[in-house]
């Protein structure tokens, strides 16, 4: 074990109790965006979890090394996953499967109403095809609980064959082991800024499947580290997504501590940048994708890191984030979306 995870596991001690398959090895960096930070009046800093070593980073490389950890626990020869056609984390299982010498079976979920050649072919997609990833559409669009059936049913008949399939439910009722890598990343980014004698007044983060805003929040309190996280959503409005949050958060902090240590206070959700909805562009990403690019030459796409900073920004303009606040954005990758969208990233998109 390195001496960063050891570092980890000393302060946040509950985590030792699950099994990890590692896929990276050093924190992420912390880097301040003093040029943006500039243009919007606060002290920003930016958690690059879009740069982890794995098939072009992302926040969903931190979730699969405790899916994984299982995986390898129960000796599975094969991975099953479910996403929209454009998933980080679909693109990020097949790699990890790969990495740790099993096969990916991928499930592509017609979420997102768009049917161009590079929203279908480029991006993700074209990263799977090239790790020969076999990849299975399902039309049912945004039904989670029939997409985790699906892939349940696959397994049987894999496991009817001899194999030993392990599957990734994103179902909110199966345990979230993926939200314990953001435990760790809430204690990893707690030791980064304890060495600088500096602490965060905000931090902003993308809120979607809740495993990542859950995870950082569950293990932030765990810590005692009392840190407004603010979570912007990416796929629900944010009257649906905060029970979902809540129950994912108290999930991770009893898996964590055995105590109930999560309130309805620490669940502080943003929407106002979500529609026309999961997938989709708007005005406002459009924007706040294209001011990152031209201030820092930072890239962000359109479905989740775009939209976060969106929220971050709207934050700002309301109030909720006061000028000059240190505030501390998560960047949880999706480069590849870049591509897929890049119909909708040439042109201003009005709603």
């Amino acid at each position: 074990m390195s001496d960063h995870f050891a570092a980890i596991f000393d302060r946040l001690p509950g985590l030792k109790a699950y099994p990890r398959a590692p896929l990276f090895y050093a924190p992420s960096d912390l880097e301040q965006l003093k040029n943006l930070g500039l243009e919007l009046g606060v002290k920003l800093s930016i958690k690059r979890d879009d740069s982890l070593p794995l098939a072009m980073g992302g926040n969903k490389v931190r979730q699969l090394e405790y899916y994984f950890g299982q995986a390898v626990q129960k000796g599975a020869d094969t991975v099953l996953i479910t996403g929209a056609v454009q998933s980080n984390f679909v693109r990020l299982c097949a790699a990890g499967a790969r990495k740790l010498g099993m096969t990916p079976i991928c499930q592509l979920e017609d979420r997102v109403p768009k049917d161009d050649i590079f929203y279908n072919t480029s991006g993700n997609v074209l990263l799977l095809n090239l790790m020969e990833a076999e990849i299975i559409h399902f039309p049912k669009g945004d039904n989670e609980i029939a997409a985790d059936a699906n892939l349940d049913r696959i397994a049987g008949e894999l496991r009817s064959q001899g194999r030993k399939p392990y599957v990734i439910h994103l179902g909110v009722d199966y345990p979230p082991l993926g939200g314990l890598g953001y435990a760790a990343a809430a204690t990893e980014t707690l030791i980064q800024y304890e060495a600088r004698n500096d602490l965060p007044d905000y931090v902003v983060i993308p809120s979607g499947s809740a495993a990542t805003h859950a995870g950082f929040l569950a293990g932030a309190r765990a810590l005692g580290w009392e840190v407004p996280v603010l979570g912007i959503c990416v796929r629900r409005i944010a009257d649906l997504q905060r029970p979902r949050v809540e129950k994912c958060a108290t999930k991770i902090a009893k898996m964590l501590t055995n105590q109930h240590i999560i309130s309805k206070n620490d669940i502080q959700l943003e929407d106002s940048c979500l529609a026309p909805g999961y997938g989709q562009m708007n005005d406002y990403v459009y924007d706040a994708i294209r001011l990152a690019a031209t201030t820092e030459g930072l890239l962000f796409d359109p479905v989740y890191s775009g939209k976060a900073m969106a929220g971050l920004i709207n934050h700002v303009k309301s109030g909720t984030i006061e000028l000059g606040s240190k505030v501390l954005f998560f960047h949880t990758g999706g480069h590849p979306g870049i591509f897929a969208y890049q119909n909708d990233l040439l042109k201003s998109v009005i709603i």
